[in-house]
């Protein structure tokens, strides 16, 4: 099984993230989950944004890097929304990373990563973070890069469609992400064909 680090989105570690952790746990994998706002959260998108930019931006990313440290090396790197971003950060300095997977954003692949990095990316369609123009053209760039990458899109869902504490919860969504996901990080394995 997979040894996997999930980033929280924009309003904190969450129920959304630490239930998907329980479920990947149940399923055999050994599940990180950095809180990178010293266990503040919000409730809302606004109160989120403001709690990012009182703990700041380097502050996030160093408790990420210091989050991955002492983890193997070909640890799956899981970003929900915000998280995206702090994959994108943190990918350079893992280069044995057995795979990732964005959750609601698309944080761009950093160049350099290793050819055939599998990258598993979760959207809302249309999504006012990850609009159908950026959508394009970061399948495009993955392409470009070398990465094996798959996009799926959920269309008519909100942005955070996968948080059953939040106003676009879709249970079917949800749940069709996480068979995919599960799926994904049971051929990211090590040893896995």
């Amino acid at each position: 099984m997979s040894d996997i680090v999930m980033f929280h989105s924009v309003l904190g570690l969450r129920p959304v993230e630490l239930g998907f952790a329980d479920r990947l746990r149940a399923a055999g994998h050994h599940v990180t989950t950095p809180d990178l706002y010293a266990g503040r959260t919000a409730a809302t998108l606004d109160e989120g944004f403001a709690l990012k930019d009182a703990v700041g931006w380097e502050t996030i990313t160093r408790r990420a890097r210091d989050g991955v440290r002492d983890l193997p090396a070909e640890t799956v790197l899981v970003g929900v929304s915000m998280g995206a971003g702090v994959v994108e950060t943190v990918l350079p300095h893992r280069p044995g990373t057995a795979g990732v997977v964005l959750l609601h954003a698309m944080g761009a692949l950093p160049a350099g990563h290793r050819a055939g990095l599998p990258v598993q990316v979760h959207v809302a369609d249309p999504d006012p973070i990850a609009p159908p123009a950026q959508v394009a053209a970061w399948r495009e760039a993955a392409a470009r890069s070398g990465a094996e990458a798959r996009v799926y899109t959920y269309p008519g869902l909100g942005h955070f469609y996968t948080d059953a504490d939040g106003p676009d919860h879709d249970v079917a969504g949800a749940e069709l992400t996480w068979e995919r996901v599960a799926a994904f990080l049971s051929r990211s394995s090590p040893g896995s064909a």
